[in-house]
């Protein structure tokens, strides 16, 4: 990457809760020259060195060879995690978004495209042992976003076959939180019947222990550092796992709340989930628990020994961040991180 006037780089879904952090932390490097986020609604937050364009990937309208021009490199975010019961409408965002951003950077001559898969996009796996890049990638098929983030692999495979000039990077981060980003988690993947001030550990008579949900976390900011790296490195590309120590269970987070961790079957928390998510209560959809309970623990050693990146944060520290910001309402100044306290 060219150092001597900066870099470009164009950054797509740049306001959400990963856009963000991408975009200042870019913004922050001296060898960055410039920034263009790239979202469906142009934010009042601009970082110095950003510019804004107004892009909705689901259009075929979409004009991204003239904003992908003289780049350096294009970090695509966009992603759509609702409607979940119009799995369609976020293939269009998601699937056909992405193809469309993959063929703009082939045709524009981007040199780098790194690419926000995810730990959804890997098939079922163990939760006693961390894997690492080399796990199957088949997601599991029920769920709209594993679906989404699989297939989306199999793109690549296809793209960095036909176009081996363009340096590719993988992200496959674990589950991202920072405080801003409470307020628009609570909406994905809670709805608005749950209060933020409401959800508060002394008011949980217990804390469900449910088998297999045993998942990692990350920071977002943490993971835009990753981003960063990957854009600046001139060597990094394929698949990279990010995520911090040590994995959530039931027991860290009865520690965290001081609640006692009670066995609860995986029929019975399913069937709860699917009954709110059948009545519209809940947006998550029981599909993307099953999901969750089979998701593998990832060994992220190939970022630290190839980026040279660590986490700041332990998952311990990212959660107490986030329980904060999610009870206190947070958020921030773009769209999809306005704050809203509810309740």
């Amino acid at each position: 990457m060219s150092s001597t006037a900066g870099s470009r780089i164009v950054v797509t879904g740049a306001t959400g809760n990963v856009g963000t952090s991408v975009v200042r932390l870019l913004s922050e490097d001296p060898e960055v020259g410039s920034v263009l986020g790239l979202a469906r609604r142009v934010p009042e937050w601009s970082p110095p060195k950003t510019e804004w364009a107004a892009v909705d990937l689901a259009s075929d309208r979409a004009d991204l060879g003239a904003h992908f021009a003289g780049a350096d490199a294009v970090v695509h975010l966009a992603w759509a995690f609702q409607p979940t019961h119009d799995p369609a409408t976020t293939w269009r965002t998601n699937v056909l978004g992405s193809l469309r951003v993959f063929d703009a950077v082939a045709a524009a001559g981007v040199p780098a495209l790194v690419h926000a898969s995810s730990v959804g996009a890997y098939s079922p796996g163990p939760k006693e042992r961390a894997v690492d890049e080399s796990w199957p990638t088949h997601g599991w098929p029920d769920a709209a976003y594993c679906r989404e983030k699989a297939y989306l692999e199999r793109a690549l495979d296809i793209f960095e076959r036909d176009h081996t000039g363009v340096r590719v990077v993988r992200m496959r981060p674990a589950f991202l939180f920072k405080r801003e980003s409470a307020s628009e988690q609570r909406r994905i993947f809670g709805g608005k019947y749950l209060p933020g001030p409401l959800a508060r550990p002394d008011l949980l008579p217990f804390l469900p222990d449910v088998p297999g949900l045993r998942v990692q976390a990350l920071h977002t900011d943490d993971a835009a550092n990753a981003y960063r790296l990957a854009v600046r490195s001139e060597d990094a590309r394929g698949p990279f796992n990010l995520a911090a120590e040590p994995p959530v269970d039931a027991e860290l987070l009865g520690e965290m709340v001081g609640k006692r961790p009670v066995r609860l079957p995986r029929t019975a928390a399913r069937s709860a989930v699917a009954a709110a998510w059948g009545l519209r209560l809940l947006p998550a959809s029981p599909h993307l628990f099953d999901a969750v309970l089979r998701l593998p623990l990832m060994d992220c050693t190939r970022a630290r020994a190839e980026l040279g990146w660590r986490p700041v944060r332990t998952a311990t520290e990212v959660l107490e961040e986030f329980l904060e910001g999610f009870q206190q309402g947070a958020g921030a100044a773009t769209e999809p991180l306005r704050g809203r306290k509810v309740g």
